[in-house]
């Protein structure tokens, strides 16, 4: 299921209810908090309380990012605050296996993200344990930057990973997201799109989500005409029928 979660770090803090409210009435199924601490990251956003507050405005689910330094520290109070989804980065838990079990501990799905520079297969040991995988698509710290294309095979191998070992987490995208990239993004893999400037920066969020969240879903359904015919192809019906006329 493909799923559209705005960025609010891109959202008008003025008007944020609103904002928000216009981008979940276009579609929108989750709401993605980035939470930096000016250290993993060279930029200040925002913490708990604020959490606190879109709990008591919107009722869906809330994916709190942390890119900080220490995340266990901070854990429980963002759980507190009203978080669903929490996602710690693997180059900042030093003991990513207790990171994660904590967040679950929350009663929160736990997530883990990698950095463009970080390999897939650093995972490996932990995948069965996240509901989500996120890939950085950029490089973390600021919205409105340009996709990183080499993200896409990072998305590939997961899918693969996933299949091969019989695994059910999803896979989330952050960073360039825009109708000139989600296509790409969707057929690579990824089910959540967190989506920023592509939502909040021109103005109308309600009408910027529903065309974007259109575009993926017309990815998706051509990734799955363009699988059909491999599935097909490779189903028991035509292994018997290739095994009577060999």
């Amino acid at each position: 299921m493909i799923e559209l979660a705005p960025s609010i770090l891109s959202a008008d803090f003025a008007r944020l209810g609103s904002e928000i409210q216009a981008a979940v009435d276009g579609g929108a199924t989750l709401l993605h908090v980035d939470v930096m601490d000016g250290h993993f990251v060279p930029n200040i956003t925002l913490g708990p309380p604020v959490v606190a507050s879109l709990r008591k405005v919107s009722r869906v689910p809330l994916d709190c990012h942390l890119m900080i330094q220490r995340p266990d520290d901070f854990i429980p109070a963002f759980a507190e605050a009203g978080a669903d989804w929490i996602s710690v980065h693997q180059e900042a838990c030093v003991h990513l296996d207790r990171t994660l079990r904590l967040i679950a501990s929350h009663g929160c799905k736990p997530g883990v993200v990698i950095n463009p520079g970080t390999p897939v297969h650093t995972l490996d040991e932990i995948l069965p344990l996240v509901h989500h995988g996120l890939v950085m698509s950029v490089n973390p710290g600021f919205g409105g930057q340009t996709f990183l294309h080499s993200s896409l095979k990072k998305m590939e191998l997961l899918a693969k990973i996933r299949e091969s070992r019989g695994l059910e987490f999803r896979i989330e995208v952050d960073g360039g997201v825009h109708h000139e990239t989600v296509t790409d993004i969707v057929q690579a893999g990824a089910e959540i799109l967190v989506a920023g400037s592509a939502i909040f920066e021109h103005g109308a969020p309600r009408e910027n989500t529903r065309q974007l969240l259109e575009s993926a879903l017309d990815a998706a359904t051509q990734s799955s005409r363009n699988l059909s015919p491999a599935v097909e192809a490779n189903s028991p019906a035509d292994a018997r029928t290739r095994l009577t006329l060999s």
